[in-house]
């Protein structure tokens, strides 16, 4: 069963640090948002591997709960 990483607040993709079939370890950042000037990132909540990057760096606007990273089970 897949887990859906989503975004904890609006605001900016600042950096992508994850690609897909790349595996991860829980508790890696994926991915650092840009918010009213604070970095913040966000995490793997288990070890699996990348299967969706549905984020680029630079994007702007976006809106909390949007699944950015999907992983699987390794």
């Amino acid at each position: 069963m897949s887990t859906d990483v989503e975004l904890q607040t609006s605001g900016n993709i600042w950096k992508v640090m994850v690609q897909p079939d790349q595996a991860v370890a829980a508790g890696e950042t994926l991915f650092i948002m840009e918010v009213m000037k604070m970095e913040i990132p966000h995490e793997a909540p288990c070890a699996g591997k990348v299967t969706a990057v549905n984020i680029n760096e630079g994007d702007e606007g976006l809106d909390a709960g949007m699944v950015a990273v999907r992983l699987e089970p390794l």
